[in-house]
């Protein structure tokens, strides 16, 4: 029954990935893997994303994966390392503040995403 479940978010998503190659595409195909990454944790986001880009660009599969790796930074379950951090800071006694985290997070990952993304634009073909 989960396999189902998965197998039509993939379709779903085959649906709504940007076409093209261009700098807008790239935006949105990042914007998505990061969102997806947030809802469902990197990992399992990349095997749901990777496939549904087959025969795009391969500018769109790398914007993909800054998407998966900088886009988790939004929340503490975006990514597993997050939660690990989250741990380990823990068990040294030091509890991080969640408005701290939430208002550091939502201005850096959307930025670091966008130059990053901006950034390989530029270096696969660009302007």
């Amino acid at each position: 029954m989960v396999r189902r479940g998965g197998e039509r978010l993939g379709h779903t998503l085959v649906d709504h990935v940007p076409h093209g190659s261009g700098l807008l595409a790239m935006l949105g195909v990042a914007l998505l893997a990061a969102l997806l990454a947030n809802l469902v944790n990197n990992l399992p986001a990349t095997l749901l994303l990777v496939p549904a880009l087959a025969g795009r660009p391969v500018s769109l599969l790398l914007a993909a994966l800054l998407g998966l790796n900088i886009g988790p930074n939004l929340t503490y379950t975006g990514s597993l390392a997050t939660l690990l951090w989250r741990r380990r800071v823990r068990e040294d006694g030091v509890e991080p503040a969640l408005g701290t985290f939430v208002s550091s997070s939502w201005v850096s990952t959307p930025l670091a995403l966008a130059a990053a993304t901006v950034t390989l634009w530029l270096t696969t073909g660009g302007p």
